[in-house]
């Protein structure tokens, strides 16, 4: 009996990828097959091409055009398609000049761009011996699938005998099945998760066989398109192969370019979202195949933190996970404390968690988080599907100053059935909390693929959904029809006709200001015994306030969001409720309080860190707390 034939995979990141972090789907990927005895390869071609037109048009590309442009994408659509001098400028002139106003000097700059995508991909054929592997996959998120469709296109016609695959997010669902009918280059696609699927898939290709006992995959029988179904959901993380990022960092080291930007690695905690799972957030598009949340234990955490810290060397890592487990606030986070680690990571948090956990954070080293903030109206909030309020995310954003915690998060609006009075009353307050973290960036919403609004957009008021504008320049071949299905990002005209930037000029203005110039200014505390010195650093200028007695107590105890009647429960010997209102009122009149509903939160900033892990901090109380993304 002849042994059985062992296929040999190759897979690939095309541009545009960050040069700084590695696939962690490839590298899941390429651990599994190892695991099976399947040998696996990966190329990251992205720091190739940086050296073709240089590091700083790379990460011009990457980082600074916005992303939904595609102009990543669109620089690779005539080495995919052919010449087409009337699309591309149209696509120039409705994209670049027209939605993204970019000018002359930065058009010329893409264009310059393009010149290098057809001599790049030429030395991709020649570079890589394709013929050397069985089966050659492709990982697509974001602006990569241009380029890689263009290439794969080229390997297929110079190695009919090589499988291509494709997966990604910009293959998952429908958008997988839609571009598979279209593109016969491309003979297998993997969605969602692929852990198990595709080591499955190979096996079936090894074989000589149909894979349509894979879930997950769409495969060819004839011309047609044949799709297995979702794949099966992966529900013992602990059980993956631990990443392998091999190939990632001698790509990386052996670039120029890329050897010029900072590695760090990836870790994956948990998948799906616990808080969507319950609420999906509206806008929210993310966890397409599943919701549900699953997670890895401390104990394989901690392990694979070690095993990466000492194979790579990195002290850099970024957490992946769509939200930080709640119960790691005592399983894993205080063990990351205890072992002082020194490895600086990321992690997604939610925006109302309360102070000893904003403490154990950065305790545990976790010292740039995203915090699911997106407003301070409660209205909006609720919109939103959050959980959360205004006051409590003014809370956080404090709490992560006094640790120098860097919080990066969004300032978005456009949600349908918001209100001018909610960016009235939210402009002053952006004022009073400038000397706090201002929004890494402020912008529309997007309607998304998977998204409450992406399912059902006519019970939001969003009507003739579209693709977005770039769409029809990188799929020429698509109708309207089709490009629903292929598209992930999507435009939509309001009902009632709504300007959503008119409704929330008023405070898009003093975020830009706030952006501009970063924290300043601020409110900072001082505790002295039983008095609270209050330091007020505005327009130049710095003031001092002394509080003692009740007075004293009572701030202090505001530094957590209180209704009033709570707060006079906080005191040990409360004063007349009058006199409280009074203090409150001050307090909100010369802003160094803010009040919403009822409720009052004090803005001042603890001067030095309360940075002692709480004696009567009893393990697991912290998880008790419901906190939202």
């Amino acid at each position: 009996m002849a042994d059985p034939v062992v296929p040999r995979v190759l897979l690939i990141s095309m541009p545009w990828a960050a040069l700084e972090r590695p696939s962690l789907g490839l590298s899941l990927l390429k651990a599994e097959l190892s695991r099976e005895g399947i040998p696996c390869d990966v190329r990251y071609l992205g720091p190739r091409f940086a050296e073709f037109i240089g590091l700083d048009d790379y990460l011009w590309i990457h980082g600074e055009l916005p992303y939904t442009a595609f102009a990543g994408d669109w620089v690779f659509t005539a080495s995919l398609y052919g010449s087409d001098p009337g699309r591309d400028a149209a696509y120039v002139d409705r994209v670049l000049r027209g939605e993204w106003h970019l000018d002359a000097p930065a058009v010329a700059r893409v264009l310059r761009i393009r010149a290098y995508c057809e001599p790049f991909l030429d030395h991709c054929l020649r570079a890589v011996p394709w013929d050397a592997y069985d089966v050659v996959g492709f990982t697509s998120t974001f602006e990569q699938n241009i380029a890689s469709l263009a290439l794969a296109g080229r390997v297929k016609a110079a190695h009919p005998g090589v499988t291509i695959a494709f997966g990604g997010a910009n293959w998952e669902g429908e958008m997988g099945q839609a571009l598979h009918r279209r593109l016969p280059f491309v003979d297998v696609v993997c969605s969602g998760e692929a852990d198990r699927s595709f080591p499955a898939l190979v096996r079936a290709l090894a074989a000589g066989r149909e894979p349509d006992d894979v879930g997950g995959v769409v495969f060819r029988r004839g011309t047609e398109s044949v799709a297995t179904g979702p794949p099966e959901m992966i529900r013992d993380l602990d059980g993956l192969a631990v990443p392998d990022y091999d190939d990632y960092f001698h790509d990386h080291d052996e670039s120029p370019a890329a050897s010029a930007t900072t590695p760090l690695v990836l870790l994956e905690t948990s998948r799906g979202c616990w808080w969507g799972a319950k609420q999906h957030c509206t806008f929210c598009g993310l966890n397409g195949a599943s919701m549900a949340f699953r997670s890895k234990s401390a104990d394989r955490v901690l392990g694979e933190i070690h095993h990466l810290r000492g194979r790579y060397g990195v002290r850099g890592m970024s957490v992946v996970d769509n939200i930080l487990d709640m119960r790691y606030f005592r399983t894993l986070l205080p063990r990351l404390e205890d072992e002082d680690l020194r490895v600086g990571l990321f992690f997604e948090v939610k925006a109302n968690l309360t102070h000893p956990q904003v403490r154990q954070l950065w305790a545990s080293g976790i010292h740039t988080i995203q915090p699911g903030i997106e407003s301070f109206s409660d209205h909006v909030l609720r919109l939103m599907r959050k959980g959360t309020t205004g006051l409590q995310n003014v809370q956080l954003l404090k709490w992560c100053r006094e640790f120098g915690i860097k919080p990066e998060w969004n300032l978005l609006y456009g949600f349908p059935g918001e209100e001018p009075a909610d960016y009235r009353g939210i402009a002053p307050l952006l004022g009073s909390i400038a000397h706090l973290d201002p929004p890494t960036a402020f912008g529309p919403i997007r309607l998304d693929r998977f998204s409450p609004y992406h399912e059902d957009p006519a019970a939001f008021g969003m009507l003739n959904v579209r693709a977005m504008a770039p769409y029809p320049f990188l799929y020429p071949f698509a109708s309207p029809d089709e490009l629903l299905r292929i598209a992930y990002y999507f435009e939509f005209d309001y009902a009632d006709g709504r300007d959503p930037m008119a409704v929330a000029r008023p405070a898009l203005e003093v975020a830009r200001g706030w952006m501009d110039t970063g924290p300043r200014g601020g409110v900072w505390a001082n505790p002295d015994g039983d008095r609270l010195r209050l330091i007020v650093e505005r327009d130049g200028r710095q003031g001092a306030v002394a509080l003692d007695g009740w007075q004293a107590r009572a701030y202090s105890s505001l530094d957590r969001l209180h209704t009033l009647p709570v707060l006079l429960e906080s005191l040990p010997e409360p004063p007349p409720e009058a006199d409280v209102r009074a203090f409150l009122r001050w307090g909100v009149d010369n802003r160094l309080i803010v009040e919403s509903d009822e409720r009052y939160l004090a803005l001042a900033v603890h001067r030095p860190a309360r940075t002692e892990r709480p004696p009567a901090e009893a393990p697991g109380a912290a998880s008790t707390t419901i906190a939202v993304a």
